[in-house]
Parts: structure tokens; sequence; C-alpha cells
């Protein structure tokens, strides 16, 4: 009996030292980290998964609009063929792959929509309406999720560069910095409205 006790104080001691230098809390913050990124990639495959009915339903009332059609089915499969894992959410690199080919699908998706406008048949038809309200809800999911993804990634990266627990991450763990989802190349300026 004495030794089982011995067993159970050093196992309550491990836990608590575990818990106080923050070894338990780090670990359960990347998870947090790439939980947000799953519900990243999740909405942006929602997206990818729109497309081609979106396209198809664009094609039977402008079919002679190839290449803007070509243009999004070309950046939905360039988009869908960046792949980011776990252990690249700490590289820039291939999170900036991600962000341009996402980007370049904005892109042709807003491209599509000007020619859209071109066709009041399309505009009215029900079909199309509703794949083009599922899109806009799924823009908006995709942009709750980068912004809980940049939170998480927030969190994580203050945690593992303060006291204690960078001596933790730095002795035990080893835990990488993640990069934020950052906006595209040129947000930043408001887009120019012309009414001529």
């Amino acid at each position: 009996m004495l030794k089982y006790m011995k067993w159970l104080m050093a196992a309550l001691a491990l836990t608590l030292v575990a818990n106080g230098c923050g070894y338990n809390a780090l670990q359960q913050m990347e998870e947090g980290v790439f939980r947000a990124w799953s519900d990243v990639e999740s909405n942006l495959q929602r997206r990818a998964d729109l497309i081609p009915n979106l396209v198809a339903t664009v094609k039977g009332f402008a079919a002679h609009e190839k290449g803007t059609l070509q243009a999004v089915v070309e950046a939905r499969a360039k988009a869908t063929s960046v792949k980011l894992s776990a252990s690249d959410l700490g590289n820039a690199q291939a999170m900036q792959q991600m962000m341009d080919a996402q980007g370049g699908l904005s892109s042709a998706l807003s491209r599509l929509m000007v020619v859209v406008e071109r066709y009041p048949d399309l505009k009215a038809n029900q079909n199309f309406l509703d794949l083009q309200n599922q899109l806009e809800g799924t823009e908006n999911r995709i942009n709750v999720a980068r912004q809980r993804y940049n939170q998480a990634v927030e969190a994580f990266n203050s945690k593992i560069r303060s006291l204690p627990y960078s001596l933790t991450n730095s002795l035990m763990l080893h835990l990488e910095r993640k990069e934020y989802f950052k906006a595209e190349a040129g947000s930043a300026q408001a887009p120019q409205i012309s009414f001529e």
C-alpha cells in the first residue's frame, strides 16, 4: 500500500509541475491553433466545392465567356492543390503560397461576378441566386475563421515568448512560432468605384 501511495504522490507531483511550467498549456494552445486552421481549411474547401456548380450555371447562360470561366476553373484547381500541414503553419513561405493561391481564386470569382452582370436572365435564375447566396455566406465564414485563427496564433505566439513558458518551450517542447493569415497584397487600398 505504501509503494502504491508513493507512485500516486509522484504522479500528482509530476502533474502539478507540468501544469505550473506550462507544459500542458502550451500543447493545448498549439492544438487550438491547429483546430482554428482546420476551420479555415474547411471553409476554403466549402468555397471550392461550390465553384463547379456556379461555373456550370453561368456556362448555361454565358457559354461564350469561355476565358473567364476557364480562369475560375484553373484558379480553383490551383487553390485546392496548395495544402498546408500542421508543421507548415510556422513556415512563412508556405503560408504566403497558400494565401496567393486563395487570392487568385478570389480574383477570378470577382471577374466572374462582373461577367454575370451582363446577363439579366442569369441574375434572375434561382439556381444562380442560391449559389451566389451560399458563396457569400461562405466568404463570411472564411473571414470569421481567419480571424479566429489569427487570435489563436496571437495567443500561442505570445505564450511561447513569455516566462515561464518560454523556458519550458526552449528546454522541453521546442514549439515553433506560427504564421498569421495576412491580407492579400494591395488590399489595404480601397477599390475605386466609377459610375461612368
